[in-house]
């Protein structure tokens, strides 16, 4: 009787949970859209959604003011911040599943320094490339090098803390600050190769900004954060499964290597990208992730999605706040999330203290 009492309980809690995470979904819906229309609308021009709406409207056609701000602009910029910000959600998500630590993050154990030292060799040293090459990648060259060496460091990173299938979380740390150490020197050694300009868009790149936000860049760099976006959808039955280890995860029928390097590669892919064309933008990997666990529960089935959409409000509303806080001119918006992140980030190692065992 007591054991057919819990399994209905163990039954009632697993429907709460998913009914939780179906709300959680659709009011994440709602919220990015708003944040998105909100963005649209923000900013130093009096051009906005509403004038551009009321235009077509009454069957006139944009003004050129309209439709250089909304269209040139913004536009190309809320296209970015919403690949950048769920990019980063997911990777966070990933990580910590194949990691099996929620304080593991792309920006934390060193990954998107290792992305941003494959950028920053790119926009430095790519001129030095056979013609060959340039013709190849086309305006995609920095978003390939950021892949690169994200990918590297992830592989790199993996190798070292993980002995035997049990993965220890004092090495990952460890390990991901020296990785990100020898990323900083290299891209110091890079740095002062640079000339004045190079050096100039260097210094607000590693700050992180979308700013920059075209068109053409979002075409170089949303095709491989799509694609990792879309792989990660294939892992959450896998990543639940890591969560009990990696033998109990072989034991249920997961293939388990395979699943680690579509993991590896997908994070590299999503990080690398989004570092190529945002610059450094920190805690959107580590916040998210926790703040869903604690409200829908640790299945990525839901965890990946919820993941991607907060990911992305998140950091339309950053900028948001990056470009009206000292407006007319724009704070970098990797300071704007390390103000807004850091204290969450704290409090997660207050709550979880001890854990570690460091």
């Amino acid at each position: 009787m007591t054991l057919a009492l819990d399994h209905m309980s163990a039954e009632a809690l697993g429907y709460n949970r998913r009914a939780t995470a179906r709300r959680v979904t659709l009011a994440l819906l709602v919220l990015l859209g708003l944040t998105s229309a909100a963005s649209i609308s923000v900013g130093a021009s009096d051009a906005s959604l509403n004038m551009a709406v009321i235009d077509i409207i009454n069957g006139r056609s944009l003004s050129d003011l309209n439709r250089i701000v909304l269209w040139d602009i913004r536009l190309p910029r809320l296209a970015m911040g919403i690949l950048v910000g769920a990019a980063l959600a997911v990777s966070g998500v990933v990580m910590q599943g194949l990691f099996r630590n929620p304080l593991a993050d792309p920006g934390i154990v060193g990954v998107s320094a290792g992305a941003g030292l494959g950028a920053i060799s790119a926009i430095i040293l790519g001129s030095h490339l056979p013609v060959s090459v340039l013709v190849w990648t086309g305006n995609g060259l920095v978003a390939i090098a950021a892949f690169l060496g994200g990918w590297t460091s992830v592989l790199i990173l993996y190798r070292v803390s993980t002995s035997g299938g049990q993965t220890s979380v004092a090495t990952m740390l460890l390990a991901g600050i020296a990785l990100g150490a020898l990323s900083g020197a290299a891209s110091g050694v890079l740095v002062y190769m640079a000339d004045d300009q190079q050096l100039r868009d260097l210094t607000f790149w590693g700050m992180g900004s979308l700013a920059g936000a075209t068109w053409t860049k979002i075409a170089s760099a949303a095709p491989i954060i799509l694609v990792a976006l879309a792989s990660t959808q294939f892992l959450a039955r896998a990543l639940n499964g890591l969560a009990m280890g990696e033998a109990v995860a072989h034991h249920m029928g997961i293939p388990v290597q395979r699943s680690k390097n579509i993991a590896i590669l997908a994070v590299s892919g999503a990080t690398g990208a989004a570092v190529a064309v945002s610059g450094g933008i920190g805690f959107i990997g580590i916040v998210v992730p926790h703040l869903l666990r604690l409200a829908t529960g640790p299945d990525h089935h839901r965890l990946l999605v919820n993941s991607a959409l907060l990911g992305a409000s998140l950091l339309l509303c950053a900028d948001m706040i990056s470009r009206v806080v000292v407006a007319p001119a724009e704070l970098p918006i990797g300071i704007v999330t390390a103000i807004l992140g850091a204290p969450v980030f704290l409090w997660i190692l207050l709550r979880r203290h001890g854990i570690m065992g460091m």
